[in-house]
């Protein structure tokens, strides 16, 4: 079976994706901060079938992406990658010259960071993989500048960059940026809490990225919205 490692996979987008790639019969290992959703997260996940391993910690210790890039091994390699996890910066978000440069620096140490840094432990296995494919999960905030989104949105342009330079450096792996596109998330709700217009589930823009990985188009950045309307 394939194994895809997910970070950020106890809520939201995360683990929708990780219930939508169970149910294609994917081994699983999953990350999280919050060691009680991820547990309940991975047990609900575990009701398809699959292999799942579960291995809550922080995306920036060194030590707990060794140990996520381990786990994969031990259930058949990595074939999937996808950096889910983020931090806004400031919580509720906040004008760049109130932004908090802690705040920034771990808004840049969670996106951009982490997310190479777990590239870089498991890339032994992606190439060793048929089909090893990376999945950084971006945000309109990185291509458009929107009041308030600045630290986020920077994080989430220079993980963009990081990624197109990956593809280029990497041309045996598929690797794709996607902006989910606005979605009802604990994450949106934390940045802007007094915003209560609707937003897609987190679920209903799962079938995007599935298309992706489907699919295979080139290594480059993708919308999930426009995957699902058939476009890039």
């Amino acid at each position: 079976m394939p194994v895809a490692i997910i970070t950020g996979a106890s809520k939201g987008l995360g683990r929708a994706l990780a219930e939508a790639l169970a149910g294609r019969g994917w081994d699983l290992v999953l990350d999280a901060r919050g060691a009680e959703a991820l547990t309940e997260a991975a047990e609900a996940v575990s009701a398809y079938g699959t292999r799942v391993t579960a291995l809550p910690g922080d995306v920036t210790d060194a030590g707990h992406r060794a140990e996520l890039v381990s786990a994969a091994w031990r259930l058949g390699g990595v074939d999937l990658l996808v950096h889910n996890a983020s931090a806004l910066g400031a919580e509720p978000l906040v004008r760049l010259e109130e932004l908090p440069l802690e705040g920034l620096r771990r808004a840049l140490e969670v996106n951009l960071v982490a997310g190479l840094g777990l590239v870089q432990e498991a890339l032994p296995l992606l190439r060793a993989s048929g089909a090893g494919t990376v999945v950084a999960v971006s945000s309109d905030a990185a291509a458009e500048a929107y009041e308030t989104w600045g630290g986020y949105g920077a994080s989430k342009a220079a993980l963009d960059h990081l990624t197109a330079v990956l593809a280029v450096e990497e041309p045996g792996l598929r690797v794709w940026a996607v902006d989910p596109g606005d979605m009802a998330t604990d994450l949106y709700a934390a940045a802007v809490p007094d915003d209560h217009d609707p937003r897609a589930e987190p679920a209903a823009v799962v079938p995007g990225f599935l298309r992706l990985l489907d699919e295979r188009p080139a290594s480059g950045r993708y919308g999930a919205p426009a995957l699902l309307d058939g476009a890039r």
